[in-house]
């Protein structure tokens, strides 16, 4: 047997874009090459000074650093859920509606996981973020890519775009199971407005589509424009989830905390799946990440366009 023979699963994963750019970015700065780092999108700000605070605070008591909730403490949970309301207007049963992953990476893959199995077949828009196509396919299911539209307004490439899932949907057997959206999209940033969430929400729940919104960028909004949450279309959270994280507007990427907000049922298997996975994140960094929704600060907003 070969020292890095790939087991099955592994072989169907090419190797990281992100991983081989840092492998590449390391290997340029040891022979002295001056680089401008492409890369992730790592955040250059720090988080606010009174979550950073309270952060510490938490950290210095002796009980929270206990094993916590793998679906986030309770306060938690309430405290992503107001945040809805008051932003989109979107009530959440916080118990039943909503569950703390570790970053939204782990939460779809996770999600993926308990949603599909071998056979069942996932839409995703092309070009995508890695993990968007790699999940499905970590599960063991089937991709079908849906090209998303590089030019027109936002309202003619909306209109392509759910043609084009039509489409994929109706020349797919078996019928596809989910469908992954992204808006704002990575990496195109293409936007939608709330029409678009409407249409295809209405199509989903005629074709027992789920859909999972990954809506990492929500905060990452310029001109006037704000990202619509899939979950304020009425009926949405029928058939839809929708992935929320901190790591953008909150410039708490390395604390990893997200959220998997919508569907009850989808919450249940995500919640079932993840008790044999995790403890959820460092207690001291969730009591932090309550302060920092209650205040709704968000590092993206007060610095602009800088």
């Amino acid at each position: 047997m070969s020292k890095h023979e790939e087991f099955p699963r592994i072989k169907r994963l090419p190797q990281y874009v992100f991983a081989v750019v840092n492998e590449l970015k390391a290997k340029l700065r040891k022979e002295g090459q001056d680089i401008i780092d492409f890369g992730m999108g790592n955040p250059d700000l720090k988080p606010a000074q009174h979550i950073i605070d309270k952060l510490c605070e938490s950290a210095k008591k002796p009980h929270t650093h206990r094993y916590s909730m793998s679906q986030g403490i309770p306060r938690l949970r309430k405290a992503i859920c107001d945040f809805y309301e008051r932003r989109y207007g979107v009530k959440l049963d916080p118990e039943e509606e909503a569950i703390m992953t570790i970053g939204s990476k782990e939460g779809i893959s996770h999600l993926m996981v308990a949603m599909l199995s071998p056979g069942d077949i996932a839409l995703v828009p092309s070009p995508r973020y890695p993990i968007h196509y790699y999940a499905p396919v970590i599960a063991g299911a089937s991709v079908l890519t849906v090209p998303l539209p590089l030019e027109g307004s936002v309202s003619e490439r909306q209109e392509l775009f759910l043609k084009r899932i039509y489409e994929t949907y109706e020349d797919s057997y078996p019928k596809a199971k989910v469908l992954i959206l992204n808006f704002p999209n990575n990496p195109t940033t293409m936007i939608v407005e709330k029409e678009f969430f409407k249409e295809i929400v209405d199509f989903a729940k005629k074709k027992e589509l789920w859909i999972v919104h990954d809506f990492a960028y929500a905060d990452l909004c310029y001109d006037g424009y704000k990202a619509p949450s899939i979950l304020e279309i009425e009926g949405a959270k029928d058939i839809a989830v929708e992935l929320y994280s901190m790591t953008k507007g909150f410039s708490m990427a390395g604390w990893r905390v997200g959220f998997v907000l919508g569907n009850p049922t989808i919450i249940y298997n995500l919640k079932r799946l993840k008790s044999y996975l995790d403890y959820g994140t460092f207690t001291p960094i969730q009591v932090a990440s309550v302060i920092a929704l209650d205040s709704d600060y968000s590092i993206v907003m007060e610095n602009g366009d800088k």
